[in-house]
């Protein structure tokens, strides 16, 4: 997953924030979001990001597989991915 140019991301105490640099809007996400935002930038595959989250918080693969398509579709929508 690649953000597209003119979107920053930052650590926030509560989890991250995406900044639109052409809008001017901004975005947050709560941890669980924002930590599936920061492994799919690293590169990691969905697979991957689906075991790094089910390792680290009590939830099945099937609820994070949803939760990453949702928070995928609302970047989409929210045109801040490349395409």
């Amino acid at each position: 997953m690649t953000l597209r140019p003119g979107v920053v991301t930052a650590d926030t105490e509560y989890g991250m924030a995406l900044l639109d640099q052409n809008s001017g809007e901004y975005y947050t996400l709560n941890p669980t979001a924002a930590l599936i935002v920061r492994t799919l930038l690293e590169g990691t595959s969905r697979q991957q990001a689906v075991t790094a989250l089910t390792g680290r918080y009590d939830v099945s693969a099937e609820q994070v597989e949803e939760d990453i398509t949702r928070i995928l579709e609302e970047l989409r929508t929210a045109k801040l991915l490349a395409a």
